[in-house]
């Protein structure tokens, strides 16, 4: 079985953001994993010690990505391949293209991702590299089982749970509650240093920068508002009461 991991990096969860200028520095940051594809990367190790096969990971980014893929590789995948150019400007738009004329050129049975990423969360890349592939997909997955051509899904969908049947090829997003993704073991992070990684950039794909120029532009970044202290109301129970009406009623008309 030919199954690829889609992911990204970002932020570590415990870091401060801090805008300057519009945008968000980057200065002292940690990058991870994220870690709805820490759970995809994990559901490929376990499709693959029950059906065999190959997993290789697939980003794209700068060059500190190769981290995050070198920890997929510790992590138990078989191979990776980085994808980076000055021309990728890394909207959902660009990412997928990009990434559908990688798979053009492949051979796979399972195309596994995050269900979103942590940082943008706009959740998009998958369902777009799906079409772009012309195979089915499904989101937020909590259970996969693979039988020869057909894949029997879980899937988390606002609080119930649906089962699906799709044929493969295909591509599924993971959902926390899939699994418990494992830590690299010093075995396995030895052993990546010697696994395959590939490096391509727009050309090596037959892309130009004109097909995959970013549809998407942010026009500006700032953190929410300071929240205001709160007020303890004074008085009988009527009293309070008959305030707090009329601190609702101020706040409607503030905000419209």
């Amino acid at each position: 079985m030919n199954i690829y991991v889609i992911l990204k990096q970002t932020f570590d969860t415990e870091e401060k953001i801090v805008i300057q200028d519009g945008n968000i520095s980057d200065d002292g940051v940690k990058y991870v994993i994220n870690p709805y594809d820490e759970y995809a990367i994990e559901e490929a190790l376990r499709q693959k010690e029950q059906h065999g096969g190959n997993i290789t990971v697939v980003s794209i980014g700068p060059s500190r990505l190769a981290e995050a893929l070198r920890t997929a590789l510790a992590m138990g995948a078989d191979e990776a391949v980085h994808v980076s150019d000055d021309a990728i400007h890394g909207d959902e738009f660009s990412v997928s293209k990009v990434l559908a004329a990688y798979f053009n050129d492949q051979s796979y049975d399972l195309i596994l991702g995050g269900n979103f990423s942590i940082d943008s969360g706009g959740g998009q890349v998958a369902i777009r590299l799906s079409q772009l592939l012309n195979i089915p997909h499904v989101s937020s997955i909590i259970k996969l089982d693979v039988i020869g051509a057909q894949a029997i899904v879980l899937r988390d969908s606002e609080g119930d749970t649906e089962k699906l049947e799709v044929t493969l090829p295909a591509l599924f997003t993971a959902q926390q509650g899939l699994n418990d993704p494992r830590y690299p073991s010093l075995p396995g992070i030895m052993k990546a240093k010697k696994k395959p990684f590939h490096h391509l950039t727009l050309d090596d794909l037959g892309l130009t920068e004109t097909e995959i120029y970013a549809r998407t532009e942010r026009l500006s970044l700032s953190l929410p508002p300071n929240r205001k202290s709160g007020q303890i109301l004074q008085g009988e129970l009527h009293e309070q009461a008959a305030q707090l009406v009329q601190l609702l009623k101020h706040s409607e008309v503030k905000a419209n």
